[in-house]
């Protein structure tokens, strides 16, 4: 009875690393054919290097983001304040690795795809925020709208819509975006500095030539 236990124990092992095995190699397939010759984007979503720790800086407990951000959010966030606005920063700077857990985890608990995945969460290495520049934004409000479609809806993103732009902030994936991204009113990059815009050349380029 023991033996046959261990075996089947064994067997269930592999058979659930074989499966995240598969969906990996699924991705990395995914990487192969749906890349394209003038930006290598993976399903819709462009590849980005991880920013180095020397240029992250604390900006609320567990939340870094690049340095170039800080002083600029800051101004951004008092100015909104006069007019009674709550910009609350969500999230900042995420690594890769983390990037590839939340990514195959959120893949798992949905029973999605990569493909279906990606229209929500870019996969790993494909992430703005693997840079330190991309933020996602709430209204400290209204926090039932976080990461919501809701969240246009709300004085917050009404703000950043009309002034963010002042700040060097921009729109990562408006509606109906040319990278066929997930329309995300929450998620902002900053484009304020000659690197930044270096970082999300390729990006623009589709804004503007496709």
């Amino acid at each position: 009875m023991g033996l046959l236990f261990l075996g089947l124990s064994i067997s269930l092992t592999f058979l659930v690393n074989k499966s995240f095995l598969s969906q990996r190699k699924s991705l990395d397939d995914s990487s192969n054919s749906i890349e394209t010759r003038q930006n290598k984007s993976l399903l819709g979503h462009l590849p980005y290097k991880e920013a180095s720790k020397k240029d992250l800086i604390l900006f609320s407990p567990g939340i870094y983001v690049h340095k170039d951000i800080y002083e600029k959010f800051k101004e951004m966030q008092f100015m909104a304040a006069q007019r009674g606005v709550s910009l609350q920063l969500l999230s900042g700077y995420r690594s890769i690795n983390l990037q590839r857990d939340i990514f195959y985890e959120n893949k798992s608990i949905r029973n999605q795809t990569a493909v279906e995945r990606s229209r929500d969460s870019a996969p790993p290495g494909y992430s703005e925020h693997s840079t330190g520049y991309a933020i996602d934004v709430g209204d400290g409000n209204y926090p039932d709208t976080h990461f919501e479609v809701e969240f246009e809806q709300t004085p917050a993103f009404k703000w950043m819509k009309r002034f963010a732009s002042k700040y060097h902030f921009v729109l990562s994936f408006p509606p109906n975006n040319k990278q066929g991204v997930t329309y995300e009113p929450w998620h902002w990059r900053f484009e304020g500095t000659v690197k930044a815009l270096r970082e999300f050349d390729a990006a623009n380029k589709i804004i503007k030539f496709k």
